[in-house]
């Protein structure tokens, strides 16, 4: 295994790929580098010196300048370096796409839910949502009746048992022994005991939205809904109203329409304003659903190409391998999809700052270029506003783990979206009507951003992590990429693949892209079962524009 790389031949940043001593030397592109103190893995240092004010390259792109003195070999930091992008410009030239080799996939079918509209899901799910946080506590009271009933009994692979304690504790235990007494205990969902066995689930889609706020707020929230209702892997969907909220029935039904001039699926929508009390109206509601679900029952997987495939690329708890190993792997399976006739869409725009131009170039027309750039600049000033912006993104883990600025974080992101040219770009809401790359506005945020690429039409999500993240999303399967084998062992219980071997010299991009395109299907068919599925991660969090990064 090789101690560094160098990503790009112009770079004069050098990436760690185990723990460096200080003395250790390298001849690296012509330089001769002694370094001069402790780098951590995913870190980087200098290749050269740098007086301050000089650029600083990684992956051939401009990620930051130099704030201080910076010697060969020397370790880079929060405090010797800032972020800095290169300047936009319009789409100058055309990118030229090596078309992957898709023999292998180009007779292969997946098992999927085809819906009235041609669309086809990779699951079969039932949606309860409030179009306004007063009605909450009713989805809780409706989520509690339902869930355990209809057979959907486990959101976690455990079960936490505080009897144990509370037993021990009134018979005097001491803390010591309380600590020692076990709570946790092993469970299995079974599925022979759904009431409706062709159903997936019953999905609750919390939020805190509908109603306060801005009316953009609301409005943008009624169209996120109505991406969810419309989704392939959605049959049917129940909607509680107060009856006074900014999110309107009426909108929510404009944009179902808007989506699906021919809506076909069953959709209850009930308002508490009109009913004659509570119990009347969670009971209509109750009955309703299981009308719906006796419908919804009747879709059973049959074989569809793999052009219905429509890939959400996400990324969370990123690392400084993120953009060596499963980011690229990811952009690599993003590829052959693309080639094989189906639709990726490549999302968090706070973490494209820096690789615009290369985007902008790949764009189909100049009228995308145009759009991608106005919603990045757009978005920008509105967090500009507050007294962020794009630099502000990373976290601190980000940081720790060696992405120092958001323009190195966003060099790696950028790799999940591979090399084929963008066929369209979208703002937030919008849904993916075209077969190809997608860019689509979100925020950087985990969670929202998910939200975001399953609203638009994603089935499926593949989200790469270096340092390990739990999150899931409601509807469509999330497939955890691990950068690195130390946190694929560590974390087995939410890892289900590991680009490690990638960084370890055991295996190449293209390889570990065609394992995935593999596991995609084999989740899109309902043969395998992403642990943010077993696990219950049922993320759903509504962006509200301008705030989050």
């Amino acid at each position: 295994m090789n101690k560094i790389l160098q990503l790009h031949p112009n770079d004069n940043l050098i990436v760690a790929l185990q723990p460096l001593t200080d003395g250790e030397s390298f001849e690296i592109n012509g330089y001769r580098v002694s370094i001069l103190s402790e780098i951590p893995e995913k870190h980087k240092f200098a290749l050269k010196a740098l007086d301050p004010g000089e650029s600083v390259y990684l992956y051939g792109v401009l990620v930051g300048k130099s704030v201080t003195s910076i010697q060969p070999g020397e370790l880079i930091t929060t405090e010797n370096i800032e972020h800095a992008t290169g300047e936009i410009g319009d789409r100058s030239k055309t990118i030229a796409w090596e078309v992957p080799d898709i023999t292998k996939w180009k007779e292969l079918t997946f098992e999927g839910y085809h819906r009235p509209d041609g669309k086809v899901g990779t699951a079969n799910y039932w949606l309860v949502f409030p179009l306004v946080f007063c009605e909450l506590r009713n989805i809780e009271i409706i989520e509690a009746a339902l869930s355990e009933s209809l057979g959907y009994i486990t959101k976690k692979d455990f079960g936490v048992n505080i009897g144990s304690l509370v037993e021990r504790y009134q018979s005097g235990a001491s803390e010591k022994e309380l600590l020692e007494t076990p709570v946790v205990s092993t469970r299995e969902e079974s599925t022979r005991n759904r009431v409706f066995p062709n159903i997936d689930g019953v999905k609750f889609l919390k939020h805190t939205g509908g109603c306060g706020g801005t009316r953009q707020d609301a409005e943008a929230l009624c169209q996120l809904l109505a991406g969810y209702v419309t989704h392939p892997n959605v049959a049917g969907a129940t909607a509680l109203s107060l009856g006074c909220q900014n999110a309107e029935i009426r909108l929510l039904e404009e944009a179902i329409t808007k989506r699906d001039q021919q809506f076909a699926k069953p959709l209850y929508i009930l308002e508490q304003q009109q009913s004659k009390d509570e119990r009347q109206f969670i009971e209509e509601a109750v009955k309703s659903t299981f009308m719906g679900l006796m419908k919804a029952n009747e879709f059973t997987r049959q074989p569809a190409p793999l052009s219905k495939l429509v890939l959400g690329l996400e990324c969370g708890g990123s690392d400084g391998f993120s953009g060596i190993s499963a980011n690229p792997t990811l952009g690599y399976t993003s590829d052959l999809l693309v080639s094989l006739g189906g639709a990726a869409v490549l999302s968090e725009f706070p973490e494209l700052n820096g690789v615009e131009q290369e985007l902008i170039n790949r764009c189909e027309s100049d009228d995308l270029a145009e759009k991608f750039a106005s919603l990045m600049q757009t978005y920008n000033s509105k967090a500009m506003a507050v007294g962020s912006g794009f630099k502000a993104n990373p976290s601190p883990g980000n940081i720790k783990d060696g992405l120092i600025t958001d323009a190195i974080k966003s060099a790696g992101a950028a790799k999940k979206g591979g090399t084929s040219p963008v066929v369209d770009v979208l703002d937030y809401t919008e849904p993916v009507t075209k077969k190809g790359l997608n860019l689509l506005c979100t925020p950087g945020n985990d969670v929202e951003s998910t939200t975001g690429l399953v609203g638009s039409g994603a089935n499926i999500v593949v989200f790469t992590t270096g340092l390990g993240t739990p999150t899931g999303n409601p509807i469509a399967p999330v497939i955890k990429v691990s950068t690195n084998t130390k946190l694929a062992k560590k974390m087995q219980d939410i890892i289900d693949l590991d680009t490690g071997a990638i960084i370890e010299g055991q295996s190449t991009i293209e390889e570990k892209g065609e394992d995935l395109l593999d596991y995609i299907l084999d989740v899109a068919s309902g043969k395998a079962t992403p642990h943010a599925v077993r696990l219950g991660q049922d993320d759903f969090i509504p962006w509200k524009r301008g705030i989050s990064l």
